[in-house]
């Protein structure tokens, strides 16, 4: 192990984000009544032009009025390329109460774009006198995001999350795709007469998995576009699971209790990393490095891999 070890990403749940756009008031009392563990209110790409202003404003008033619950309420701002974004973050911060838990900063590139925001809401708190800090969520969605993943996931105190955005990273990358996330028609091998999909953000992920584990930040999947195919996002879901994620966004009220479900630790796995645990235990009090469990070797390894499915699932419990 090095020397410095890693640091801990924040102990939420954060199994699904439900998204919404900031121009549809009416759908807010209905999120704030799911099951997803985090709300992610929409400033940036689902509200038009003309209706940035109003939105802000229908996000302001809800912020102040709904009862959200235990959610962590997160709001995504729009781009720092955009004319909208500083006005966001100045409204939300100066008008919306203490509720307000996140900024979401999409289509982030390098570190910089996280300390121009991180700055200002440092002001905005220090003039309002708010008494609990902001964190953040950025979203990897450009080449020169997955370029400076790991300096953007170093960039400030307050990052606690971080999303891979398929469809405007796929854009950046100028991948030849219209579909949002999952398998992709034409990425595929071929051997003995068969087609075998692979998973083109698999890549991507680990990256970002890799960088969120270094510097304690909780590593999130984005969207599945096509929320009518279940299975395709479980698998979805299953893959980045597997690969470290702790949770996925919804973009569709559908896609909440599978997320949910998929990122829950099953009770036979916590069962099973229970009884590692104990072998190992066991190992150690008979002076032993290594265990025999169900007929394979288990060690140190071992015992790390256990204690993160029964530290998620007792966190979430």
């Amino acid at each position: 192990m090095s020397f410095r070890v890693q640091p801990s990403a924040p102990a939420r749940p954060n199994r699904c984000q439900l998204f919404g756009p900031g121009s549809r008031p009416a759908i807010f009392e209905k999120m704030a009544a799911s099951a997803a563990d985090v709300i992610n209110l929409d400033l940036e790409d689902s509200v038009a032009p003309d209706d940035k202003a109003t939105a802000r404003n229908n996000i302001v008033q809800a912020i102040n009025d709904i009862d959200w619950g235990t959610k962590h309420l997160s709001v995504r701002i729009n781009g720092l390329d955009t004319p909208y974004w500083y006005r966001d973050v100045v409204d939300l911060l100066e008008q919306a109460g203490d509720r307000i838990d996140q900024i979401m900063i999409p289509k982030v590139g390098c570190g910089a774009d996280v300390y121009a925001v991180d700055a200002l809401i440092t002001g905005v708190e220090s003039a309002k006198g708010r008494k609990k800090p902001i964190a953040l969520e950025v979203i990897i969605e450009t080449a020169a995001g997955i370029s400076h993943v790991e300096e953007i996931a170093a960039s400030s105190p307050r990052l606690q999350a971080m999303s891979l955005g398929a469809a405007d990273f796929a854009a950046s990358m100028g991948m030849q795709t219209t579909g949002i996330g999952g398998t992709q028609e034409n990425y595929y091998m071929h051997r003995d007469g068969q087609k075998y999909w692979s998973d083109p953000w698999h890549w991507a992920q680990t990256a970002i998995v890799a960088a969120c584990r270094t510097h304690g930040v909780l590593p999130v999947d984005g969207p599945f576009g096509d929320f009518s195919d279940e299975e395709g996002f479980r698998a979805q879901a299953l893959r980045s699971a597997t690969l470290g994620m702790v949770g996925k966004w919804a973009i569709h009220p559908k896609q909440v209790a599978l997320a949910n479900e998929i990122f829950t630790p099953s009770a036979a796995a916590v069962a099973e990393a229970r009884e590692i645990l104990a072998a190992m235990e066991q190992a150690r009090k008979d002076g032993q490095g290594a265990a025999v469990y169900k007929g394979r070797l288990v060690d140190l390894a071992s015992i790390r891999q256990a204690q993160v499915i029964v530290k998620q699932s007792e966190m979430i419990g």
